[in-house]
């Protein structure tokens, strides 16, 4: 079975960018890396990503419908690979969606969260001020989501700052105003650190297995 490490930040982070940096670099060392995202394309995970921006419980509901619905394929990518990269996991819906409800609606949507989606192994958060992620999204050209407002991103980057501290050495925090050249090699020691290498045996001379 793989290891599951999940990429996490608010938008306007770099995580597309250390998603496919990670992966190039991984897969050059030997490691066999899979590419996750949530939600998927799939008719559950439109449905979440159209009411994200204006029904948060619902939206939050249809992330973890889609997340559960998609499982059994992860697992079984896991099973086949040394490393799967995910963009995003349940802790952005705990984060976006979840930090909107009442106490009470949040503890129950953590508590879902953890008995439906596979946690993650890892979760490489991608920090950086929020003014800041706005001027990048800015820069960017395109039309904003309903999400990409400084008020919310302010309110999730405090809520991901919470998960980061309860749990622990799960969340290593990458300075995301560093280049992204240095993000990714941070990241990189962060899974060495952890995974010295693939767990399905190490590599010899030429690649082989041994």
């Amino acid at each position: 079975m793989g290891r599951l490490v999940a990429v996490e930040g608010i938008d306007g982070t770099g995580k597309t960018t250390l998603m496919s940096q990670l992966l190039r670099a991984l897969r050059s060392r030997g490691w066999k890396v899979a590419r996750w995202q949530e939600p998927s394309d799939g008719p559950l995970g439109r449905a979440a990503r159209e009411a994200s921006g204006s029904d948060p419980a619902q939206a939050a509901l249809l992330f973890t419908l889609d997340r559960g619905s998609e499982r059994a394929r992860l697992e079984r990518i896991l099973q086949r690979s040394d490393l799967v990269l995910s963009d995003r996991s349940f802790y952005s819906t705990l984060a976006y969606q979840g930090s909107v409800l009442s106490p009470r609606e949040r503890r129950g949507l953590e508590t879902l969260q953890r008995v439906v989606a596979r946690r993650p192994d890892l979760v490489l958060w991608l920090d950086l001020a929020p003014a800041r992620a706005m001027e990048r999204i800015s820069s960017r050209g395109a039309v904003r989501s309903p999400l990409e407002r400084l008020g919310t991103l302010r309110r999730v980057s405090g809520t991901y700052r919470r998960y980061a501290r309860s749990e622990g050495r799960r969340f290593v925090r990458l300075d995301a105003s560093r280049p992204p050249e240095e993000v990714c090699a941070a990241a990189q020691r962060a899974i060495l650190a952890r995974w010295k290498t693939p767990r399905r045996g190490k590599l010899g001379p030429r690649g082989a297995r041994l």
